[in-house]
């Protein structure tokens, strides 16, 4: 029986799952093809503070600006929510994967960086270990199990600029899919000098980077164009479905985090669900390994938890996928006209859309 585990990459949800399988005295040793890592830096770094605080991360020495709220534009309307409270941070992600490396390594952990895994050394390494694939959205592990694809994929393309930041405490997204079809273009300031411009769009339209130029050509980026000193530019890709099979009892397989496609579709947000299925994982295989349970329980619990709020997000990029500038404009006044700028302000949360639901029942009873 194999009681030992190998996590196939080494990003944020492949360190979380690692570290809680030393801290249950798994054997655990972690591979990333990637000598420095979080380099280069390709996601964008907005994540819950709720969530993080889920995560049970030392992560306040990555945090790099604090968020309360988020302006939403479309065809000239605006929804401008806002918090009295800190609700997200924007977060240096090299500096996190920093920081969950030394945690997974305090373990017990064993984390070898710049080693590539082929195919044929997935096969030795699973002759003796249960394998984690941690390995991102175009995951060698999924392939080489035969434990499918991912059916959806957004492509980002984001530069960061050097500028003076009058508001540093919102993020704006902006909807118009004449611009970024299928998904949302951002300003996001990354710190009180540093503003982050990003572009998403669905695979099927082709070249993110074409799209995100032309964004830049627009009214929406004149100041960052004109007075904003460009530091660097990256593209990369990130899921929005959930993978169809994330374990493989026989083969003892489990996929988590952007591997797995566990991200919010509206977002593409993946820490707060893939680093939760880490631990959710890293459980499961302790069960398997102490007490003969089934891998399998690491989905059952995973589908318990995010599987109504993953539904709601897809819904809504569905929806505002399909929607024109001006139809999310006049979608906008009326929520506006409603009081969800308030609402959301007062009860909004970024991960869970189940849970704002239950909140505006509760409301108006």
């Amino acid at each position: 029986m194999k009681t030992s585990a190998a996590v196939i990459g080494a990003g944020t949800s492949g360190l979380i799952a690692a570290r809680r399988l030393a801290q249950l005295g798994i054997e655990t040793y972690v591979y990333d093809q990637k000598a420095n890592l979080g380099v280069p830096v390709v996601a964008s770094g907005i994540i819950s503070i709720n969530g993080l605080n889920s995560l049970k991360i030392g992560y306040k020495p990555a945090v790099t600006n604090t968020l309360f709220g988020a302006n939403i534009h479309a065809s000239n309307k605006v929804m401008r929510i806002k918090s009295n409270v800190p609700v997200a941070h924007v977060l240096d992600r090299q500096k996190l994967n920093e920081i969950c490396k030394e945690e997974s390594e305090a373990a017990g952990a064993h984390v070898i960086t710049g080693k590539k895994i082929t195919e044929n050394a997935l096969d030795e390494i699973g002759n003796s270990s249960i394998i984690v694939g941690a390995d991102g959205p175009l995951s060698i592990v999924a392939r080489h199990f035969g434990m499918g694809g991912i059916s959806k994929y957004i492509l980002t393309y984001k530069a960061e600029f050097e500028m003076s930041i009058e508001n540093s405490g919102s993020v704006d997204l902006f909807f118009d899919n004449k611009i970024a079809p299928g998904f949302f273009a951002w300003h996001c300031p990354n710190s009180e000098k540093i503003m982050e411009v990003g572009i998403g769009i669905d695979s099927k339209h082709g070249n993110s980077k074409a799209a995100f130029y032309k964004f830049m050509g627009t009214d929406f980026c004149k100041d960052i164009s004109e007075t904003g000193k460009k530091l660097g530019e990256h593209a990369s890709i990130i899921p929005i479905r959930t993978a169809k099979k994330i374990v493989d009892e026989g083969k003892e397989v489990l996929l988590i985090g952007d591997a797995a496609g566990q991200v919010k579709p509206t977002t593409g947000g993946g820490i707060i669900y893939g680093g939760n299925a880490a631990m959710m994982a890293a459980n499961a295989i302790y069960e398997h390994v102490k007490n003969s349970k089934p891998l399998k329980d690491y989905e059952k619990k995973f589908k318990r938890k995010y599987a109504t709020d993953i539904r709601l997000h897809a819904l809504a990029h569905a929806l505002y996928s399909k929607l024109s500038a001006k139809g999310i404009g006049r979608a906008i006044t009326l929520l506006n006209a409603l009081g969800m700028e308030s609402f959301l302000g007062e009860y909004g949360d970024m991960d869970s859309p189940k849970t704002i639901l239950k909140r505006m029942l509760t409301r108006k009873k």
